[in-house]
């Protein structure tokens, strides 16, 4: 039974694309591995801003480093 676990910051993420990624992961796994969709689990975890991080920055402020340097 694979489980599948997506982390995406709370950024407004819709019902309609969470659903579309779990059709998505689902039918990878089936396509990929020969998975059965109805063993397949596909949880999605909002995470805050604040919650997050990237090359030892807070994401929001490794955002804003990136958008200085271009």
């Amino acid at each position: 039974m694979p489980y599948v676990n997506i982390k995406v910051t709370r950024e407004g993420v819709t019902a309609e694309q969470k659903a579309a990624l779990i059709q998505g992961v689902t039918q990878l796994l089936v396509d990929v591995l020969n998975k059965s969709p109805a063993t397949t689990v596909v949880v999605i975890d909002e995470v805050a801003l604040d919650n997050w991080g990237i090359g030892g920055l807070p994401v929001e402020q490794y955002r804003n480093s990136l958008s200085g340097s271009a």
